[in-house]
């Protein structure tokens, strides 16, 4: 099986309107009208930029549901990660995560650089930008061993804040 991509996800969600709130506003996914007659509870979004159908399907619960314990006591997903094409891009992002009170960390994994964020119903996610494949090198490489702090300011000024991410890797040079 040759996979190519991730082409969605779908989430279940304690409240259907608060999550599309929350994926609207703080990321930018937009809703495509594409909730099936006589179903209620979902909502498909599409992430800017995107060419999928959509990229994100949220299914309420209703307000019983509990938080996501998947890692901490229960097994389940841990995260998507979501791929941005510039480093401007993540540090818009980390911004409006940060005024959500949405971010939960940020890491330089070498070849990556990544933050974390947290959906009002605990859901984690990944937002990362991908060093392209032609300026990757062995100090790059060895970092992916290694999770290290994240220093936007610093890969900006080393890669440049509109260099086009994964170039070469998942997006074809």
């Amino acid at each position: 099986m040759g996979i190519h991509r991730l082409n969605h996800a779908v989430l279940y969600v304690s409240d259907l309107h608060r999550g599309v709130a929350f994926y609207a506003d703080v990321l930018g996914f937009r809703p495509v009208p594409m909730t099936p007659d006589g179903f209620r509870g979902a909502a498909f979004l599409q992430a800017p930029d995107s060419t999928n159908d959509h990229d994100l399907g949220l299914f309420e619960l209703g307000a019983g549901a509990g938080r996501s314990a998947a890692g901490r006591s229960t097994v389940g997903l841990y995260h998507l990660a979501w791929e941005v094409d510039t480093l401007d891009e993540l540090a818009a992002t980390a911004e409006r995560l940060a005024a959500a009170d949405a971010l939960v960390g940020t890491s330089d994994h070498g070849t990556t650089k990544s933050l974390y964020g947290r959906d009002p119903d605990g859901l984690e996610f990944e937002v990362v930008w991908l060093v392209p494949a032609d300026q990757l090198d062995d100090t790059a490489l060895a970092a992916r061993k290694r999770i290290g702090r994240l220093d936007l300011t610093r890969e900006r000024q080393r890669y440049g804040g509109q260099t086009r991410g994964g170039v070469g890797i998942s997006v074809p040079a």
